[in-house]
């Protein structure tokens, strides 16, 4: 099976070809690390490799799960699995191995999916880009000198460049839809507490942050989540209850939607992201749907002062806890700048601070059910601009007010559905001038990602996206090679 072959098939297609014997679960995994090994060093996405650990999984050969010994990547951030390094992208973490195994990790061992590395993220997956001065920046397979997007640019990067099918990833301010987009992927953040994030911690920055995944077909994150979704013990909480397969909804055309189009008039959007509005409106619009302008009536200062104290104090705790666990200064050499001081933001704010700011998003939460009152889905875009050049946002700058700039000015839209929990996805429908991805992030009411499913799995037949990432990933090739050489 040469590299053209492998690259059309999604993860559950993989899977099948496994389980009908016409490739083995060793031959396919020798596929995915030669892949690897051939494009990682021009996109740096796998910083951390498991092939021996992944060689003996495939050599068991067993009819493993739905996923059947699909090559597979854990993102490096707050995921662990026994004896191998998780360092969150950053110095202070480098080869720490873990003592013990997530409950996502297990869940995704038994779903038959071979871990054979962990992809790159910035520094406690704390931005919109992925350059992290431990392993240094991941790069965009659709133009190299572009970012893949953040904090899952490593996993967004080694699926888009068709690596692997899907790849995990998380999302506690836009990391999984930005990545995705930026990547031209699927790319949806389930709920709050659908999937499981312990056992060290039982939630992520205030309930803001859950895991998933990006990947080229919207089935494959349907079925993902059908495997890893559900409560763990000791949760604190737990998502709104699934009566039936997610997978289920990809094929269940939806009935005439009534979308929202929130207002972006108070932000600066990039011309090319306005026709890609412009353009999904009119694909919503024939496929039966109908879409309105609408706007979000809620303080836009309460929602900034609620996701920069939850995220800084979250972060004053990551950084003093892991100083003491390694025995590791708090400096530059092992944290970087803007990390630092966001930890020393965290710091100056009172445990009421913290509690206005949860509460401030449990009113947003509120709020924005209220909206899904009147409507079935709200859409915007995913960030204000196509993908931004490598070192556009740079977490080592000394300059903070540039990097707040660059960062709020490029990401405004995804924030809000981490702060209420409500399920978001980023689908990868148009393109900039200059051919680099841009997606249209849909929303939906609390606990809905059954119908966030059904429309991906329509929008996804309607204008499909495969055919362009085939077409980079020649492109990305020739690239590559061309560096080598």
């Amino acid at each position: 099976m040469n590299y053209e072959e492998y690259s059309s098939y999604d993860a559950l297609g993989l899977a099948e070809l496994v389980r009908t014997k016409k490739i083995s679960q060793s031959e396919l995994l020798e596929i995915a690390l030669n892949l690897t090994d051939i494009l990682d060093p021009g996109l740096n996405a796998i910083p951390i490799k498991h092939y021996e650990l992944a060689r003996e999984k495939a050599k068991l050969s067993t009819q493993d799960g739905i996923f059947n010994g699909v090559p597979f990547l854990l993102k490096d951030l707050n995921n662990y699995w026994e004896n191998t390094v998780t360092s969150g992208g950053s110095r202070v973490l480098e080869n720490i191995k873990a003592d013990h195994t997530s409950e996502l990790v297990k869940r995704t061992l038994n779903a038959g999916l071979n871990i054979f590395g962990k992809t790159n993220s910035p520094e406690l997956g704390l931005t919109v880009t992925t350059e992290p001065k431990l392993y240094g920046p991941t790069r965009n397979p659709w133009n190299l000198d572009y970012s893949s997007g953040g904090s899952s640019g490593g996993a967004s990067s080694a699926v888009a460049a068709g690596i692997v099918p899907m790849a995990q990833a998380s999302d506690g301010g836009g990391s999984i839809r930005i990545p995705a987009s930026c990547c031209g992927l699927f790319g949806l953040k389930p709920t709050r507490a659908r999937t499981p994030l312990g056992p060290v911690s039982l939630e992520g920055w205030g309930g803001q942050s859950i895991f998933h995944c990006v990947s080229v077909s919207v089935r494959d994150s349907a079925a993902l989540l059908d495997v890893t979704c559900g409560p763990e013990k000791g949760a604190p909480y737990r998502s709104a209850h699934q009566e039936s397969s997610f997978l289920e909804q990809i094929n269940k055309e939806p009935s005439s939607l009534k979308i929202g189009f929130l207002d972006q008039s108070e932000i600066e959007i990039h011309e090319d992201v306005k026709d890609s509005m412009n353009s999904t409106i009119k694909l919503c619009e024939e496929l039966g749907h109908s879409v309105e302008n609408t706007s979000l009536t809620f303080s836009s200062d309460e929602i900034t002062f609620a996701i920069v104290t939850i995220i800084s104090a979250n972060v004053a705790y990551a950084v003093d806890s892991q100083s003491n666990q390694t025995n590791r200064e708090i400096s530059n050499d092992f944290f970087e700048k803007v990390t630092l001081q966001m930890s020393e933001n965290g710091k100056k704010f009172s445990a009421t601070d913290y509690i206005k700011a949860i509460k401030i998003n449990h009113r947003l939460g509120q709020e924005l059910e209220r909206m899904f009152d009147q409507y079935d889905l709200l859409l915007s875009p995913v960030l204000s601009m196509p993908p931004v050049k490598i070192g556009y946002i740079d977490m080592n700058s000394s300059d903070m007010s540039t990097y707040i700039e660059r960062l709020s000015k490029y990401s405004p839209f995804t924030g809000i559905f981490n702060q209420s929990g409500q399920p978001s996805m980023s689908v990868p429908l148009f393109r900039s001038t200059n051919n680099l991805p841009i997606g249209s992030m849909f929303s939906a009411s609390y606990g809905n990602e059954n119908l966030l499913f059904s429309l991906a799995g329509q929008l996804e037949k309607a204008k499909p996206w495969k055919s362009h990432l085939s077409l980079i990933r020649k492109n990305l090739l020739e690239t590559i090679q061309n560096l080598d050489n």
